[in-house]
């Protein structure tokens, strides 16, 4: 089985109660995820299932547990937790699969399903077309006896145990007393963890979607949403800001004066912090191909490498991996810090910027810029079906477009991984040629879509 029938770039989502995130898919994933996870010794097996704030993780979550307990294993619920958390807590707890229910940072009608194996790191491809290869066999196949199903238990004290963790992270003799901090929790995952984090290290902390209600994860707060952190930074005159998405994967943040810093920036700033202190591993940072120009420009002038992978913050943990680097992420703000997460941790993250913000006593406005970004445009165009990326018209379009750019750029066009879009990015010197590409591939996409 090659094509994938349910897993996208992160994991399985869609719009909840319909196909796949339906509470039938789910009993499947725990059934053959329980199945392809279970070793063939004597011990009891483990799973552990962490979610967000949404209303259909009341949905989702039972049905996972009813899939994994009908196959023998064991499921410990952390109820709601950040996914870094999760990961972490799958390799703590030495359990064999970690599960996440969240769709990040999407609308609340959605949610997803994402897997962790037991060293804490999301599956690799040929793991989830496993799991999808068991999920459309018999359902009676490998079912547990009846003295064999597994038990739930709820741990209670997972969310004490990541704040001490995200705590170990900050540099030791450093406090963040005599800083006002305001955090966006996006009504989501890390709505206790991460303010709670942050006033434990000695910030005083305006908190900012910390009162979730099933409904209002993502909704006009968080990191897609940055204008609730702004107004905040501004209202309370905090020294920063940090708006973290759902699942508290990924940021953004925004200096005194309310100017919002991507992810590209934030990287910048890390690695340059870590290379002065020698602590940059690999030789550069392994970002993905919609990273900005700028950055690639930033890194090289330092004599360090940008490595680009395709989107999707497992595709830049895998390249990390494989070269030995410690940092690497992505411009929407996954940010990935290998010493210290397995996957994307928007709260570490945003400790790593604090540390520097301490060190140098030195404001965010005067920081935060690292490198000028090279102009960069951003389309997406919704498609109903089809594909409308082999179609000969956008293909010429597409050729024409990046023989004008003739080297002094890039285009990056791609179907979403999570959402039936079509996403194109064009960068380059010259701002009025990038938006004349954008504009005229995004009408031979629509055209070809129509």
């Amino acid at each position: 089985m090659s094509k994938r029938a349910y897993f996208g770039t992160d994991g399985i989502r869609g719009q909840a109660n319909r196909h796949p995130m339906t509470a039938e898919v789910a009993l499947r994933v725990g059934m053959a995820a329980g199945k392809l996870f279970m070793s063939k010794d004597d011990r009891r097996h483990l799973v552990v299932i962490g979610k967000d704030t949404r209303l259909s993780g009341y949905m989702i979550e039972p049905a996972l547990v009813a899939g994994f307990t009908s196959v023998g294993m064991d499921v410990r619920l952390l109820g709601p937790l950040p996914t870094p958390g999760v990961a972490m807590m799958t390799r703590s707890l030495r359990a064999d699969l970690g599960v996440m229910i969240s769709a990040s940072h999407n609308h609340y009608a959605d949610n997803g399903i994402k897997l962790f194996g037991p060293d804490g790191y999301k599956l690799s491809d040929g793991r989830e077309l496993e799991i999808e290869a068991l999920m459309d066999e018999g359902l009676q196949q490998g079912l547990a006896a009846p003295g064999a199903l597994g038990r739930v238990q709820r741990i209670d004290d997972c969310q004490a145990r990541y704040v001490e963790i995200a705590k170990a992270s900050f540099p030791k003799g450093l406090s963040l007393s005599g800083m006002r901090i305001v955090v966006d929790c996006a009504n989501g995952a890390a709505y206790k963890v991460a303010p709670t984090a942050l006033y434990e290290l000695g910030a005083e902390v305006i908190r900012v979607g910390v009162a979730p209600d099933g409904f209002n994860i993502n909704d006009d707060c968080g990191s897609t949403a940055p204008g609730a952190m702004q107004r905040a930074v501004k209202e309370y005159r905090a020294d920063i800001g940090i708006a973290l998405d759902g699942d508290a994967d990924r940021l953004l943040i925004c200096d005194e004066k309310g100017v919002v810093v991507d992810g590209d920036q934030i990287m910048a700033l890390i690695a340059d912090h870590w290379l002065r202190g020698d602590r940059l591993a690999g030789g550069g940072v392994v970002a993905t191909v919609m990273s900005n120009l700028g950055l690639e420009r930033y890194l090289a002038d330092r004599k360090l490498t940008l490595e680009r992978t395709q989107v999707g913050d497992r595709y830049v943990m895998a390249r990390m991996r494989e070269g030995g680097f410690n940092l690497g992420g992505e411009q929407s703000g996954h940010i990935i810090l290998s010493d210290l997460s397995t996957t994307g941790d928007g709260l570490l993250a945003a400790l790593q910027v604090l540390a520097v913000l301490k060190e140098s006593d030195t404001p965010l406005s005067a920081l935060a810029r690292q490198f000028e970004p090279v102009p960069q445009k951003l389309e997406n165009v919704r498609f109903a079906g089809g594909k409308p990326l082999e179609n000969d018209k956008v293909k010429a379009v597409l050729a024409d477009a990046e023989q004008r750019l003739n080297g002094s750029g890039r285009i990056v066009v791609r179907a979403s991984g999570t959402e039936p879009l079509i996403r194109i990015m064009a960068e380059g010197d010259d701002e009025s040629l990038v938006n004349q590409v954008v504009k005229e591939i995004a009408g031979a996409v629509k055209s070809a879509a129509a």
